[in-house]
């Protein structure tokens, strides 16, 4: 039967485990993030203008051209296929691979957000390396997951979808109770929401990386059930659910707590705090929901590995990267070998920069700018890859076709490769300001290892 979870396989064994309630919330879980609303909440009242011009010019025309390339190019691999397809398996390679190893970048940041809250809640004493220590075995706990079947590891990132729109509801909807007792912390006048060109630009490309991730299900293409049909009504399911929690998220943030207040790693908690209280059943309310936030951290990482290291996995198997990424588990078909590395580097990376960060926050957000560039240079060949394809493999079928002509094609190729590029510009740079070396270079430099180390191993191969 069609409806049921994991009877079938095909002969390469994947499991068609994928329905789409359970792509729909893959999908939120993966692109929903709270690590970095408080980075995003933190550019000020005329954050919540960013948020909607994101949506109508980026997020939209993203999700559509993603749905037109998931549904064209189901297989295994995602990504890979569409930019192998457009551009040839080098160039494939290359995204993959930044593709791969920003998520193996981005985990540090993650779990450092995720140990600095844990210590907020319970050790307010942790020290820099204890955290650092909890990074790490978060790390490995991630890995065992992702090793396990696919019908089992996707209920993790489905409750933390769950938990996810349950918290941005409870600051949403909180602030305006606590707003009509205490006042707004922010003047949220028209005027001051209107898009500002300033020095709160610092966070806007954080806007633009919480958007992303609509692609992330296509890694596991074979083992969806209906792909053809289920994935644009994932899309649009998630994509008007994401929109409406991020707005609920940040507006509540910046009613209860001003926008210079916004700690990167503490604003959550301080949010909730000024919502309930640090004491009796409010500060229990807060526990709780602390709790439930760091579970999302460890679903953020989850959904994302479980995409980033199946189109790893595949890449190797064309020969395009060392084969020991495509070493799969006997039994559960999951991408062992990739998830393993993943581990590795995750771990090396949340010591070296240990060793360099002074604090939490500024671990937090040079682990995050570096990986954030890395994570959005595969983009600049998606975007690309799919008008190619247009012209190149004109008479496949697409059972999911973006509106309008080629015209309206390359409009919304364009505007989404700009975003993206100034995403990438705004991490090095804040606008009206000199550029901070001591802050860039190091970010700079590890975005250049990263490729040079990629380009080494795919020109070994």
């Amino acid at each position: 039967m069609e409806t049921q979870l994991t009877v079938e396989k095909k002969g390469n064994g994947f499991k068609k485990a994928f329905r789409a309630i359970d792509m729909t919330l893959f999908t939120v879980a993966a692109i929903l993030v709270i690590d970095t609303l408080a980075p995003s909440a933190a550019i000020g009242p005329s954050s919540i203008s960013w948020w909607i011009i994101t949506l109508v010019l980026f997020f939209i025309p993203y999700g559509l051209i993603t749905a037109e390339l998931g549904t064209t190019y189901p297989e295994q691999g995602g990504l890979y296929i569409w930019v192998r397809n457009a551009f040839g398996e080098r160039w494939a390679a290359r995204t993959t691979w930044l593709y791969w190893i920003n998520v193996a970048l981005w985990m540090p940041s993650v779990y450092v957000l995720f140990a600095g809250m844990f210590a907020q809640l319970f050790i307010p004493d942790l020290s820099l390396w204890g955290q650092i220590a909890i990074g790490v075995l978060m790390t490995w706990v991630t890995v065992v997951i992702g090793i396990v079947a696919l019908d089992i590891g996707k209920w993790v990132p489905n409750v933390g979808a769950l938990i996810k729109a349950l918290i941005m509801l409870v600051i949403g909807f909180g602030a305006f109770f606590y707003a009509a007792q205490h006042g707004v912390a922010n003047d949220l006048s028209f005027r001051n929401i209107l898009p500002t060109w300033d020095a709160g630009l610092y966070f806007l490309p954080v806007i633009v990386y919480n958007f992303m991730g609509f692609e992330l299900m296509s890694g596991a293409g074979e083992e969806m059930q209906n792909p053809q049909r289920d994935i644009p009504r994932a899309i649009i399911t998630a994509g008007v659910l994401i929109a409406f929690f991020y707005l609920m998220g940040t507006i509540g943030m910046l009613m209860a707590l001003p926008a210079e207040q916004l700690g990167l790693v503490s604003g959550i908690i301080d949010t909730l705090r000024i919502l309930f209280g640090e004491t009796g059943v409010g500060g229990v309310i807060v526990t709780i929901l602390g709790i439930g936030a760091l579970y999302t951290f460890l679903t953020n990482m989850v959904t994302w590995t479980m995409g980033a290291n199946r189109t790893a996995a595949e890449a190797a198997n064309e020969g395009e990267l060392p084969a020991f990424f495509g070493k799969l588990h006997p039994i559960n078909k999951t991408p062992v070998g990739a998830y393993v590395l993943t581990g590795i580097v995750s771990s090396a990376v949340l010591i070296i920069y240990g060793l360099m960060a002074s604090t939490a926050e500024d671990l937090f957000w040079s682990l995050f700018a570096f990986s954030s560039i890395v994570f959005l240079l595969p983009y600049l060949a998606m975007f690309p890859a799919f008008l190619r394809l247009r012209r190149t493999d004109a008479n496949r079928p697409r059972p999911y076709r973006v509106p309008g002509n080629h015209l309206t094609a390359i409009l919304m190729t364009i505007i989404c490769v700009l975003f993206i590029l100034q995403a990438i510009v705004f991490f090095i740079w804040v606008p009206g300001e000199p550029v901070d070396w001591n802050y860039a270079i190091p970010v700079l430099v590890g975005v250049g290892v990263t490729l040079i180390i990629g380009e080494f191993i795919i020109q070994r191969k």
